[in-house]
């Protein structure tokens, strides 16, 4: 993946503006059966009359081809909840995009599994919320999910279809990490994304139970690091931690507007998943305007992009081309203002702000807030 992103970033000659993404998220639904509360989609989810058509998807995907991207990400929601979903998988193949499948499976059958393998899937990312019957059905509100998504997956692998488990971790299930890396060895997973809880849009409403303490965040680092080394070349391991408790912010999405595009159900094109979030940000459309246009030129991408944008410290900071300032989506969430250092650098003027999240995760957790599509 390293390789791929020298190349692209190559290919645009250093020029911002002229930077070449690699990958397409592609959110084709926000409907979904599970009700997880640490939803990352919009608080206003999009309703199913609002969601562009088979059409629209393939003159998509046709653009970014055009533009140099590599990848293709079928998402939602829960993007298995399209009928179309073979005939974009079968598209993306014959234009040489690679796809992956983000999905929860329990909508999944063998038979559809076969058919999106036949049409030229390429690789499927399942999430889980636990791995105990009884955590995953009380944190998804989904009854019986936990066996419907194990069955999916070897599915998955019968068809030698390669697997990703996106484990989703917080406070509630931290406990269960191990279980939950056996568990991708257990299913003949490639990769395990150990995924902790981001707090934008609906999770930021559950903030507070799903926060994991100094000591757990310890001790999954501890647990991913001697499986990492235990079960080098069995599984690969990608390993996201909670921003709060960093001392630089991460590198988001590899810089705002420089490898990255998502493309919601009504086909608002955005720099990242959460970019929605931003409250005085205007996004173009694919219905009013060409994905390169979008991505050159409109004013939602160019906002953040490069280094000029940036306050100090970041201004002056030596990190400013590796962490590109950091999350803009954060910044906006904590202190309302998107242009801000990230509090999660030790460096910002407001890292104060996240003393209160780290005091509520030293007590007792709330009831969740439940994700319903219908709300």
């Amino acid at each position: 993946m390293t390789d791929v992103i020298e190349q692209t970033e190559a290919k645009g000659g250093g020029n911002p503006n002229k930077l070449v993404p690699y990958a397409v998220l592609a959110e084709l639904t926000h409907r979904c059966p599970l009700q997880c509360p640490y939803c990352s989609n919009p608080v206003e989810l999009e309703r199913v009359k609002g969601e562009i058509a088979t059409k629209d998807w393939i003159r998509v995907m046709d653009e970014a081809v055009d533009m140099g991207v590599l990848h293709i990400h079928f998402s939602g929601g829960e993007p298995t909840v399209r009928q179309d979903l073979e005939e974009l998988v079968a598209h993306a193949s014959k234009i040489g995009l690679y796809s992956n499948l983000i999905t929860s499976a329990v909508l999944l059958s063998k038979e559809r599994i076969q058919k999106l393998a036949d049409a030229g899937l390429d690789h499927v990312q399942i999430s889980f919320q636990d791995s105990t019957p009884e955590l995953s059905d009380f944190v998804s509100g989904y009854k019986n999910g936990l066996e419907k998504k194990k069955q999916a997956a070897r599915w998955v692998r019968e068809v030698d279809l390669p697997l990703t488990v996106n484990a989703v971790m917080h406070r509630q299930n931290l406990h269960h990490l191990e279980d939950m890396i056996q568990m991708a060895v257990d299913l003949d997973a490639e990769r395990i994304e150990v995924a902790q809880v981001q707090y934008y849009a609906w999770a930021l409403r559950n903030r507070a139970a799903f926060l994991p303490t100094r000591e757990q965040l310890d001790e999954a680092v501890r647990i991913v690091e001697e499986a990492r080394e235990r079960l080098k070349g069995v599984l690969a391991f990608d390993f996201v931690v909670p921003d709060y408790y960093a001392q630089r912010p991460k590198s988001c999405m590899g810089g705002w507007g420089r490898q990255f595009i998502n493309i919601t159900p009504s086909g608002k094109v955005l720099p990242c998943h959460a970019a929605e979030s931003i409250e005085d940000l205007d996004f173009d459309t694919v219905g009013n305007k060409s994905l390169g246009w979008i991505w050159e030129n409109s004013e939602a991408f160019n906002k953040f992009r490069g280094t000029d944008w940036m306050p100090e410290p970041c201004q002056s900071c030596d990190r400013k081309e590796i962490d590109w300032g950091g999350c803009r989506c954060q910044a906006f969430a904590l202190v309302g203002n998107a242009a801000a250092t990230d509090p999660a650098c030790a460096l910002s003027p407001d890292r104060h702000v996240l003393d209160e999240p780290l005091q509520e995760a030293m007590t007792e957790a709330p009831e969740f807030v439940y994700r319903r599509y219908g709300n």
